[in-house]
């Protein structure tokens, strides 16, 4: 092999590691700050965190004034030491009533566990709503733990599982009809 191939193999051999790396270095790929696609509110406070925080998809569609609406929502304690979501406050429905595990008024969430809002006798309805709400609408929420504190959650109305069936179509050319006619 000749001196000249030679230098320039040796130098294609130390470059290129250089160059590699260089593709990368000080920069932050655009999905590292991304989230993942995820349904309902979200948030952490202390040792827990609340996931998929949602108003239960009513029956036709909406939630009327005076309607009672579900909580569900995922609690996960990652703690050493069992917690107590002890209240739940905000605007827009008169009260609301919490009921776990045959108690009234709390719901325990042990340490390493993962508590259902909503499922596995765990529950939180919201009463009495002020307003209607539709798929999409929210009522922000302040939930109150025994240790770990209060956090504030935006939970909004879910998807119904099913399509709703649609009603007729609106006519936009039954007033152009009458106008027609009259003249």
């Amino acid at each position: 092999m000749n001196r000249a191939l030679r230098a320039a193999t040796m130098g294609v051999l130390l470059l290129s590691p250089v160059a590699l790396t260089a593709c990368s270095a000080g920069q932050v790929t655009q999905t590292a700050s991304q989230e993942r696609d995820k349904t309902g509110g979200q948030g952490q406070v202390g040792e827990l965190t609340l996931r998929q925080a949602q108003l239960e998809s009513p029956r036709g569609g909406g939630y009327e004034d005076g309607d009672d609406a579900e909580l569900v929502l995922a609690i996960i304690n990652t703690g050493t030491e069992d917690d107590t979501l002890t209240a739940v406050e905000g605007d827009g429905f008169g009260e609301a009533e919490i009921s776990g595990d045959g108690s009234d008024d709390e719901i325990e969430i042990p340490a390493g566990s993962t508590v259902y809002i909503g499922e596995d006798d765990a529950t939180v309805t919201l009463t009495d709503l002020d307003e209607s709400l539709n798929t999409g609408q929210y009522l922000e929420l302040d939930l109150t733990f025994e240790n770990a504190g209060e956090v504030t959650l935006q939970v909004t109305v879910a998807n119904p599982e099913e399509g709703l069936d649609r009603g007729e179509a609106f006519d936009f050319h039954h007033e152009e009809e009458e106008t027609t006619q009259a003249e």
